[in-house]
């Protein structure tokens, strides 16, 4: 099945909001094995809309619509692809009696536009807004079926979980499930586990394999089709052992929602172990990424930004000779940083980040220029030199997320 995504509305192609709908829907079909060859986003024009409408009919077996379907003029979707279709539109009485009663409950008059809301297209499957108005539908025209989908994520979001999804899966030529297993990456560029793995993607065929970037980070899914879980596990099992093989120590996790601080702080807790950090480039980023996670109490005793030489002397114990010689920015004095933050807080693991976040070097030492410190109770400390790339920001998030990871790579040695 070949999917298209279109996205509709002028506000996207002003730049005026992100077009993270595509990304969660390309996500989604890569679940069941569905492949997405086309994203197009086009503005609230009825012609332009109908001209991406024929070209996806003609090479695309799904087109998924996000967008268009509310109550004002420029909400042209719906009209739109009936024109295509050549339906009417009707009116869907639970949506009508959902739409009438959100207004009667919050005691505000509903204006008549938004009875266009409960308009879907005539013989069309619906789906139920659970958090919205206006209801999606699926409509099957030729060889084309076309599923219109409202804007807002946290409408979008859940109806496709609850109904588009299971509908979707029925289309498909063979009952099947789809048994996926998501491998999460750190230390490693997209394109560089991309041509470790590059004859894997190449030969994909069930399971297959979709790599794909987060923010500073890799996430590989694995997804296969069978005719029950457990045969779907026997497919990603060897594929899973090659990759390990290959890549397996930039894996830091394999959950659908994990990231690396919920990772850490769960091993952490399990393990009955504890940590504290000393920062000064990343400012506070790496204790507020610990402290997001529910419970991490147990685990986190606390951190220090040590922003300034006179806190790394006084409050950690950095001796100013250090500071002089070697600088704030060395690996000395994160190696300093990390064992003196964990003897003074009482943890397991001690864990500093100093460097240069720019946009000015500093000390000499060019910008990217990062050391994180490792300490651990019975083992000897580990200091990360690192040259990242970026901006200000992107240096300090990259800098606090390889704190993270290295911290989970030393878990491992205990």
């Amino acid at each position: 099945m070949r999917a298209e995504i279109i996205a509709v509305g002028t506000e996207l192609l002003l730049g005026q909001i992100a077009n993270t709908n595509a990304q969660f829907l390309s996500q989604k079909l890569a679940e069941i094995g569905v492949g997405v060859y086309f994203h197009t986003v086009v503005g609230d024009n009825t012609e332009r809309l109908l001209q991406v409408i024929r070209l996806a009919a003609q090479r695309s077996d799904l087109v998924i619509f996000s967008g268009g379907l509310g109550p004002t003029q420029d909400d042209l979707t719906k009209e739109t692809v009936a024109e295509h279709v050549g339906v009417g539109l009707v009116t869907d009485s639970p949506a009508m009696q959902r739409i009438e009663d959100f207004f009667l409950q919050r005691g505000i008059v509903m204006t008549e536009n938004n009875r266009k809301q409960a308009l879907v297209l005539e013989g069309s499957h619906v789906f139920s807004n659970d958090f919205g108005m206006a209801p999606g539908m699926a409509v099957r025209h030729d060889s084309t079926t076309f599923v219109l989908l409202p804007g807002p994520p946290s409408e979008l979001y859940p109806m496709v979980e609850r109904y588009v999804m299971p509908y979707l899966v029925n289309l498909l030529p063979e009952r099947q499930v789809f048994h996926s297993r998501v491998f999460r990456f750190y230390g490693i560029g997209e394109s560089a586990l991309e041509e470790k793995l590059i004859d894997l993607i190449e030969m994909q065929d069930n399971p297959t394999i979709a790599p794909y970037a987060k923010e500073f980070e890799v996430t590989l899914r694995v997804t296969a089709r069978a005719a029950s879980a457990v045969e779907g596990e026997a497919l990603i099992l060897p594929v899973e052992k090659e990759i390990r093989d290959r890549v397996g120590q930039y894996i830091y996790g394999t959950g659908e929602d994990s990231s690396l601080h919920e990772v850490l702080v769960t091993e952490l807790i399990k393990r009955n172990e504890t940590i504290a950090c000393a920062e000064s480039c990343t400012g506070g980023t790496v204790a507020s990424l610990i402290t997001s996670v529910p419970g991490s109490s147990s685990a986190f005793h606390g951190g220090v930004v040590c922003y300034t030489n006179e806190v790394k002397n006084q409050v950690l114990g950095v001796p100013a000779e250090v500071l002089e010689t070697d600088g704030a920015v060395s690996e000395k004095t994160a190696q300093l940083l990390a064992e003196n933050v964990r003897a003074k807080l009482g943890t397991t693991y001690g864990i500093s980040v100093t460097g240069v976040a720019g946009p000015d070097p500093s000390e000499g030492k060019p910008v990217g220029l990062v050391y994180v410190g490792i300490a651990a109770e019975g083992l000897p400390t580990v200091v990360k030199e690192l040259r990242l790339a970026g901006r200000r920001q992107a240096i300090v998030g990259r800098a606090a997320k390889f704190a993270l990871f290295y911290a989970l790579q030393m878990q491992k040695e205990r």
